[in-house]
């Protein structure tokens, strides 16, 4: 990603914005001077001409290739990229076509955009382009590992002409390096990235970036009564972790946790065979929740940020947990566990109040908790519960992002439903109504008294099992990094 005020020789594409109109389509950012400059004015009048010719409407996110006009030396062809209506260009549709720009662009050397002269600013243009041709291809033999024609786009240059727009795109890649690390941990199978194998990763990537990392294995979270973990993770060969990361950068605290199931298959109450390859993604949570706070030590932002992140493979066998079991959760809570597939909680709730215990002032936790959050909102939008103030501004700032967060309630009268017979808390609910928020519920009990409080839940968003769009792969998506990143600047402001 280059900042430059001029077109090199080398460009091969140049992508332009077109908006769609009663009047048919136009070039964005036509009348601005840098575009001018570098493009040329009957540059731009001849492909203005070739889009209305071949029928371009300018609606959001359509393509367009045609030949460079004979003004544009070097360039062999412009991408146009529909931006839809004038009233309608922010910040989140500038990253979507800039990411699907990207993604046409494969095996493209080199290409120049002008979407950086939007009124948004270059820093949503370039992440775009940057998540946008993200790809995975760790596990592709020369068989079947894309050739060098068919590569992600190599390189784009941003026509800028104000040097602070340099400190922008610095912060947006940087964020969007972080979206991409949370990505390859998501897509990264579970034969590859169990317990033990997930927090070495992470620990060797904190240590580069100069994190604090402890790591518990299942002798030491067995022995100070970490019973949600052991519980979870005992019926794996592969046993369970804990690993916390601590970036000290400020007198402000902030808890991070993250599920980190390295593959759920729901243990004795075993999930349907049909897509469980897709739980390879249970670890979503764990994943933003790691590479937000590496992100936040490359920022250097003026905030302490603690993440603690339990990790377990959720299996069947003659060890594991069974449906009427009790365990303790740590700090003490006994816990009836009555469906074994509903162990997410179970682990992020010994890890909440490990956090705690810190003396945070806000407490962010993440996790593919439940499939009643799909079906709530969808496969697109987490849902955000907690204390009301918090949960507001986490929403508004991951709806910002464009990671589009919904504040959800935490109906008091769901409360009884996790009532046992026998223990302080039963797991689930007895009935199916308002899952998400039941275990929104679940969670509540172990949060300390005055820690300002949010649980996302990234169910659906985390990993998309459809076809790619906007700036978002097919695979694990990195939801929800860039709004934590976003909610620890914004505390970090203060």
């Amino acid at each position: 990603m280059d900042l430059v005020d001029s077109l090199s020789p080398d460009t091969d594409v140049l992508v332009l914005g077109v908006i769609g109109g009663e009047d048919g389509p136009a070039l964005a950012g036509s009348d601005d001077e840098v575009v001018i400059r570098a493009v040329g004015a009957e540059a731009l009048t001849a492909v203005l001409e070739s889009l209305r010719a071949v029928g371009a409407k300018g609606a959001s996110e359509e393509l367009t290739r045609i030949p460079a006009p004979a003004g544009l030396t070097g360039v062999t062809s412009v991408l146009a990229v529909g931006l839809g209506a004038p009233d309608g260009i922010d910040a989140e549709q500038v990253r979507r076509s800039a990411g699907v720009a990207a993604r046409a662009l494969s095996g493209v050397r080199r290409a120049a955009s002008t979407l950086s002269r939007l009124e948004p600013g270059p820093a949503p243009a370039a992440e775009g382009f940057f998540l946008g041709a993200y790809s995975f291809t760790a596990f592709r033999s020369e068989k079947s590992a894309p050739k060098p024609e068919e590569g992600p786009l190599a390189r784009v240059d941003l026509l800028v002409s104000d040097p602070a727009d340099s400190a922008a795109v610095r912060h947006a890649v940087q964020v969007a390096e972080a979206v991409a690390l949370a990505r390859d941990f998501v897509n990264t199978p579970p034969s590859h990235l169990y317990p033990a194998e997930f927090a070495e990763r992470a620990k060797a990537l904190a240590e580069q970036a100069g994190l604090q990392v402890e790591i518990m294995d299942e002798k030491a979270l067995a022995t100070k009564g970490y019973g949600g973990i052991v519980g979870v993770g005992q019926g794996s060969s592969r046993p369970p972790r804990l690993i916390r990361l601590t970036y000290a950068g400020g007198a402000k605290k902030v808890a991070l946790v993250g599920k980190g199931i390295t593959f759920d298959t729901g243990g004795i109450s075993i999930k349907p065979a049909a897509n469980m390859e897709n739980m390879t993604s249970d670890m979503g949570g764990a994943a933003a929740v790691i590479a937000a706070t590496i992100a936040a030590a490359r920022l250097e932002l003026p905030v302490t940020v603690t993440a603690t992140v339990p990790m377990a493979e959720n299996m069947p066998s003659a060890t594991a947990q069974r449906p009427g079991d009790v365990l303790t959760q740590y700090g003490g809570t006994t816990v009836e566990v009555i469906n074994t597939d509903a162990e997410g909680r179970l682990i992020l709730a010994d890890a909440i109040v490990r956090a705690c215990e810190d003396d945070p002032e806000y407490l962010i936790d993440v996790a593919t908790l439940t499939g009643a959050q799909l079906v709530a909102l969808g496969s697109r939008t987490p849902g955000v519960m907690g204390t009301e103030e918090f949960r507001d501004r986490v929403a508004r700032l991951s709806q910002a992002t464009g990671e589009n967060g919904w504040a959800m309630p935490l109906p008091a009268e769901l409360r009884a439903d996790l009532n046992s017979k026998i223990a302080d808390l039963a797991n689930v609910s007895p009935h199916r109504f308002g899952g998400m928020l039941v275990a929104g519920l679940y969670l509540k009990e172990f949060v300390a008294e005055g820690v300002q409080w949010a649980h996302l839940d990234v169910a659906g968003p985390a990993y998309n099992t459809g076809g790619a769009f906007g700036y978002v792969p097919k695979g694990g998506t990195g939801v929800p990094v860039r709004t934590l990143v976003a909610v620890l600047g914004d505390i970090a402001a203060e």
